[in-house]
């Protein structure tokens, strides 16, 4: 089905797929002889046929003969950083038509030196984007977050207008770009029942909404006009009463999308100047190795992915 739809070709290193390759048909995952490793230097050399898996070769990690599985190391971390800076640098020059990411161990990348939280902050620098947010995404609920991978002390205080009301002008865009021409965009509150006027916060009071205020003053459609109470905004959003939830941090949101779809969900950048979608979920080193691990959210990205890069050449035409 994916090759119908678009040509995959994996940054890597031939001798790890190889290695994990031969590890699936040794387990029974995969049978023998029905894939092959197919080492490439460049996106043109690329086969783009189903059963041969083109991998285009970083040639970080040749040996991995002592390596075991499920154990964050330096080389690791560093090869998974060289990865993804490959992978921006195609699409920056054109070469690829979108991205997709798998789970990244934020220990392993630490460990070689590389001192981000994650692939967004990495996909942020090395593109030069200030503006941006992480999108998740399952069926219709959708959500994106004012701040994510830092404590939740730094996470109350990134609660500023301008940062939100950025945040809900990509999450605006990044619903045009899935096809939602009048998109209404939810804005969660940050305290308990939204603060109750200034009783449990002044939050929503002094920033948010003012957020919400520029933003209707520049035709985004805000259903609900004010900040909505985080206990109550994804019953609505599932419901169907938006189409994006504005979340003030990391453990607003993901919990309930990964609660109503964990193993289909897709994560999404927006902001960026290509498109990057990836898994919503981790490493899961715990069973790597294993032919234990779900592939549904890669699928999912994989798929999202081609939608978005039709969907944009569309809109460009």
């Amino acid at each position: 089905e994916l090759y119908r739809k678009c040509r995959p070709i994996v940054i890597g290193d031939a001798a790890c797929m190889q290695y994990a390759l031969e590890t699936a048909e040794r387990i029974g995952v995969v049978k023998k002889g029905t894939l092959a490793v197919h080492l490439v230097h460049s996106v043109d050399e690329a086969l783009f046929t189903f059963g041969s898996i083109d991998v285009y070769d970083l040639g970080i990690v040749t040996d991995i003969s002592d390596r075991k599985f499920g154990i964050a190391c330096p080389l690791g971390g560093e090869a998974a950083f060289q990865y993804v800076k490959k992978v921006i640098e195609l699409a920056m020059e054109g070469q690829v038509d979108a991205t997709v990411t798998n789970a990244l161990s934020k220990e392993a990348i630490n460990m070689a030196g590389h001192h981000f939280s994650g692939h967004t902050e990495i996909y942020a620098h090395f593109t030069g984007t200030e503006k941006y947010t992480m999108m998740l995404a399952h069926e219709n609920l959708r959500v994106v977050h004012v701040s994510t991978h830092v404590s939740l002390l730094e996470a109350c205080d990134s609660v500023k207008k301008d940062r939100v009301l950025d945040c809900i002008r990509i999450a605006n865009d990044g619903c045009r770009s899935l096809g939602i021409q009048s998109p209404k965009v939810a804005v969660a509150g940050l305290n308990p029942h939204c603060g109750e006027d200034g009783l449990f916060g002044r939050e929503e009071i002094d920033e948010i909404q003012p957020a919400i205020n520029a933003a209707l003053a520049e035709g985004i459609c805000i259903p609900d006009g004010k900040p909505t109470p985080a206990d109550t905004v994804f019953s609505k959003a599932i419901g169907g009463w938006y189409d994006i939830v504005v979340c003030m941090y990391h453990d607003q949101g993901l919990p309930v999308l990964k609660h109503v779809g964990f193993a289909e969900g897709v994560n999404v950048t927006l902001g960026l100047p290509y498109i990057r979608t990836s898994v919503d979920h981790g490493t899961a080193l715990d069973i790597a190795g294993q032919g234990k691990a779900d592939d549904t959210s890669m699928i999912s990205a994989l798929r999202l992915a081609h939608f978005l890069s039709k969907n944009r050449e569309t809109r460009m035409a």
